[in-house]
């Protein structure tokens, strides 16, 4: 199943509409405008890599929505998505001036639009064009009306989450029988990548992080002129993506000899993460999840007593940089308040920093009477030849 079979006959996009429609509605929101990758993707299924110029998306209450687009996307709209209309600005135009135009059209005279006002992908001189050429409108911000609809999986959704998954455990095993002391971590991320994208998949949101334990609390650094080396643990972090949807999941590999403190904090990650997955269910808070995380490594024989900004966050469609779906990042956190509900897909992590670094994480689908883990790869101590 391609991203443009998402807009197809059958396919679900004309749904998301509607009930985007209905919001609105409710909202006096004439027109909305959306900027993120993923949002853009939810409501049309654009999948390209032309986001890192401004792209808008205006939803009105009634006809074809509107993709105001570089002129040089032209090809890539009509064929991914001929049922919206494309307004392309050439190169050197201002954006704003263009959309601003096709937004006076849409709204009429004097009524609310909507926008995504906290969005990195609008940048403030586009956003503060579209204000001034609509001087006296009032801006409605609909920046979590999505991402709280995104959060809860479709069949279909979740079909493609799986597939990631699957793509994801094959990785995971080739950074396992790869990844040796003195061996370059470059040469564990070319394995990795190579078995991601033979697979099947896409280039994820992220590449894959590989880094040493030593660097863990550099949370977003990869491979570097590094190899791997005796008595240390290599984190590696990667997710598989099918049709943009992602399933990330976590390993720590170590290179013997394995170092003092690691079983018992392999054990206490490992005891984590499964309370995590029995606390995950439909109607609870995302609090409690947090709180039943954090009992079960302190109760472990790690003796520590984990404070950790969360044990993971909502996951599903990304674009580059990042495979959580945009800035805002819903998570499990402390006095977290957000509902779990059947059909969300969360990283689960259970992360350790002490007595020794090391982190166990996976996809988690919420079902209707608990959670199952979609990311099977093998967990606890991996110890390398």
């Amino acid at each position: 199943m391609t991203s443009t079979a998402l807009a197809g006959e059958g396919g679900e996009v004309p749904a998301r509409l509607d009930a985007l429609r209905a919001t609105m509605a409710a909202h006096g929101v004439a027109v909305a405008v959306l900027t993120s990758p993923e949002n853009v993707y939810y409501l049309t299924g654009l999948d390209h890599l032309g986001y890192f110029a401004v792209t808008l998306l205006l939803v009105p209450r009634d006809g074809p929505p509107v993709l105001v687009t570089r002129a040089m996307e032209r090809h890539t709209v009509a064929a991914q998505v001929p049922w919206c209309r494309h307004v392309p600005f050439g190169e050197g135009r201002d954006p704003a001036a263009v959309a601003a135009a096709v937004l006076a059209e849409l709204s009429g005279s004097g009524a609310a639009i909507g926008a995504e006002l906290s969005s990195m992908y609008c940048p403030p001189a586009v956003h503060a064009g579209l204000r001034a050429a609509l001087a006296g409108r009032d801006w409605v911000d609909v920046t979590g009306w999505l991402v709280a609809a995104r959060a809860t999986k479709s069949p279909a959704e979740t079909a493609r989450v799986r597939r990631a998954a699957a793509i994801t455990d094959a990785a995971l095993r080739t950074v396992r029988d790869t990844a040796r002391a003195g061996v370059a971590e470059r040469v564990v991320a070319a394995e990795a990548y190579r078995t991601m994208l033979l697979a099947g998949g896409q280039p994820p949101g992220f590449a894959p992080l590989i880094r040493p334990v030593a660097m863990l609390g550099q949370e977003h650094v990869s491979w570097a002129d590094r190899t791997v080396r005796a008595g240390t643990a290599l984190f590696v972090e990667l997710s598989g993506c099918v049709d943009r949807y992602h399933a990330p999941a976590s390993r720590t590999f170590y290179a013997p000899p394995v170092p003092a403190g690691a079983a018992e904090a392999a054990a206490a990650a490992e005891q984590g993460l499964a309370a995590a997955r029995a606390a995950l269910r439909p109607g609870v808070r995302t609090g409690a999840v947090y709180a039943a995380w954090q009992r079960a490594v302190a109760a472990s024989t790690a003796g520590v007593w984990p404070r950790r900004h969360h044990c993971g966050y909502l996951v599903g469609i990304g674009f580059p940089p990042s495979w959580v779906g945009g800035g805002e990042v819903p998570g499990i956190r402390p006095g977290g308040e957000m509902v779990v509900r059947a059909g969300m897909t969360f990283h689960l992590m259970s992360w350790l920093d002490g007595p020794v670094g090391h982190v166990v994480s996976d996809t988690a689908l919420v079902t209707a009477d608990g959670c199952e883990l979609l990311t099977t790869a093998d967990r606890g101590l991996v110890e390398l030849p």
